[in-house]
């Protein structure tokens, strides 16, 4: 069979530069079977690097994750590093890779390009937490960090995530620049992955992260408890259990108790659907099964790269309580502002504490009760790490978290951070528990403080790019014949629905366009806009929020909705919130 031009084109280039026989082999069964289609969905379009990094399925061609694109990517990344860092040579960058099939190749793959430019490679030799690696890059002084990992995506998936000289991951206009240079170097550069193991040029820098950074996690601890409630710990067949169980020591705590099952990492990750925390029962039963067996009352769960934390609860009927992001971050901000007054009673510093836009405005009842300034970012870490690297210096963030279960306790690392949350949280329980109280139940006490904040999360799979842009682009331009829609901007060509059901819609924000009806004209958003996600906010003439966003990562549309409420109307508004997300489901997204 006779392909076209331009992809016969594209399986050349392929063949010429793919030296792995497997992903070889596997575009040139593709030419022998004549199946134009997937030649094309591999071939035609290249992974997108984005803030993100990378991040996708591990299969031949341009538009997945192997050698071919690692190294590519590394090409254009290496470029701009050099135009960005004149001592680049001498810095280097640092590497660390999860438990994930190729992994470790993906990470030797980059150091062994970085050391064919004669850039010095700091090489972690064994998995690693992606916080070693944020922390990392400023401990050796690092121009940059990358990560080869893919978080808790499903066991086909890899990534490659990168931190620039801050500590932070990258912020755009790096990531399209970096891209840029992807394309200009495409052609792989002469390589010799040998030099990873025996060029003076790569040095190994687990030992030296490690124990610095664990040098730096008493300053988090507040052992209030003499006694220790038995815990449960799984790492879901990640990185984590090493470092976690090292932090505990470190802190002079009682082991845990380890799920043995998915105590390794393995990147088949065989016990559990997803490897993923968030999912709730599912990706517990294990760790089910042995605190049941051993008495214990309390879960601590990371995923596989150990930068997300959670955490479950036996109730005193004996159901166990998983909390949700929210929840955990309700009582992690008021535990960080303890330890903090307990650590440094007479600092004068202006103490901050932030989330990103879809997370729970808790924190800004919290921050205005107590005293701290609040900040509100755009979701994703890289924008918490950097507004944190960003402070003043007679600020400090004693706090940041977002509602996808991810949570920096101080700034040892300018990102989320599984291995040190879990035994600040756990230190947390045992205080609790030498008070007579469950978690759930200090958290209720907290709610009545502060304000209820009942929220209703969730998503829907949308596997195809193209029908969740076309979704966004419907929910912008509703015709009025069918909507009676107030919330317009002739300027963008903007046409919001303001119903969905019996709730009326005051407000409209949608930072992938630029426009906040609640802002004065020309109706910028006080966020920062951000082209490359999509991100509706709507807000209801009852306080509600609502948020649809398309997932940078999964395949998913998320939304996020909150409503607060008095304390002792939190049953009326939890009923009053699903049924307002029910309303936009039907009438905004009609699903089929």
């Amino acid at each position: 069979m006779t392909l076209p031009q331009d992809l016969q084109k594209r399986v050349d280039d392929w063949l010429r530069w793919d030296k792995n026989p497997k992903t070889r082999a596997e575009i040139e069964s593709l030419v022998a079977s004549g199946d134009e289609t997937s030649l094309r969905r591999k071939l035609s379009t290249r992974i997108a690097f984005g803030t993100a990094g990378l991040r996708g399925s591990m299969e031949a061609g341009f538009s997945c994750m192997n050698d071919l694109t690692i190294i590519q990517a590394t090409q254009g990344l290496c470029r701009y590093l050099q135009s960005l860092f004149p001592d680049v040579n001498e810095r280097g960058v640092i590497i660390g890779y999860d438990g994930r099939h190729n992994s470790r190749t993906f990470a030797e793959l980059t150091a062994a390009t970085f050391i064919g430019q004669n850039i010095k490679v700091h090489l972690f030799s064994e998995v690693v937490p992606t916080p070693f690696v944020a922390f990392g890059v400023t401990h050796t002084n690092s121009v940059a960090g990358i990560m080869i990992t893919a978080s808790h995506n499903p066991k086909a998936d890899n990534g490659y995530k990168v931190y620039l000289d801050n500590g932070a991951q990258i912020l755009s206009p790096h990531d399209s620049n970096i891209a840029a240079l992807i394309e200009q170097n495409v052609e792989p550069w002469p390589l010799d992955v040998s030099l990873v193991k025996s060029s003076n040029l790569r040095t190994d820098p687990t030992e030296s992260v490690s124990k610095a950074y664990f040098s730096h996690v008493p300053k988090y601890s507040w052992p209030r408890s003499s006694t220790s409630i038995k815990k449960v710990y799984t790492p879901l067949h990640g990185v984590g259990h090493k470092w976690v169980k090292e932090a505990f020591k470190t802190l002079n705590m009682e082991p845990f108790i380890s799920v043995e099952s998915q105590q390794e990492p393995d990147g088949d990750f065989p016990t559990v659907d997803f490897p993923n925390p968030e999912e709730g029962k599912g990706a517990l039963l294990e760790a089910f099964k042995v605190a049941e067996a051993t008495g214990a009352n309390l879960i601590l769960a990371n995923d596989p790269d150990a930068d997300r934390f959670s955490a479950t609860e036996k109730s005193r009927d004996g159901e166990w309580r998983i909390f949700n992001g929210n929840e955990l971050a309700v009582l992690l901000a008021d535990w960080s502002l303890q330890v903090y007054r307990h650590h440094k009673p007479d600092s004068d510093k202006k103490l901050v504490v932030m989330n990103s836009t879809v997370s729970s405005k808790f924190l800004a009842a919290f921050a205005e009760k107590e005293g701290l300034l609040y900040n509100e970012t755009l979701t994703g870490f890289k924008w918490l790490g950097n507004a944190i690297h960003q402070l003043p210096s007679d600020h400090e963030c004693i706090f940041a978290f977002e509602e996808a279960i991810g949570y920096s306790v101080g700034t040892l690392t300018l990102d989320k951070d599984g291995v040190r949350t879990a035994p600040v949280f756990a230190q947390l329980a045992d205080w609790l528990n030498s008070e007579n109280k469950l978690c759930q139940e200090y958290l209720l006490e907290l709610y009545n403080k502060y304000g209820y904040f009942a929220a209703n999360n969730g998503y829907f799979y949308c596997y195809d790019p193209n029908t969740l842009r076309s979704i966004f682009t419907r929910l912008r331009k509703f015709s009025e014949d069918n909507h009676n829609s107030a919330l317009k901007s002739e300027e963008l060509g903007l046409n919001y629905l303001a119903q969905a059901g019996p709730f009326t819609v005051t407000h409209v924000r949608d930072l992938t366009v630029g426009f906040d009806s609640a802002q004065p004209p020309p109706h910028r958003p006080v966020l920062p806009i951000s082209s490359s996600t999509e991100m509706i906010t709507y807000t209801f003439s009852n306080g509600a929020i609502v948020t649809l966003r398309g997932s940078g990562t999964e395949p998913k549309l998320k939304y996020y909705s909150e409503l607060k409420a008095p304390f002792e109307e939190r049953l009326k508004a939890e009923k009053l919130i699903a049924q307002i997300v029910g309303e936009v489901a039907q009438t905004f997204l009609q699903p089929d």
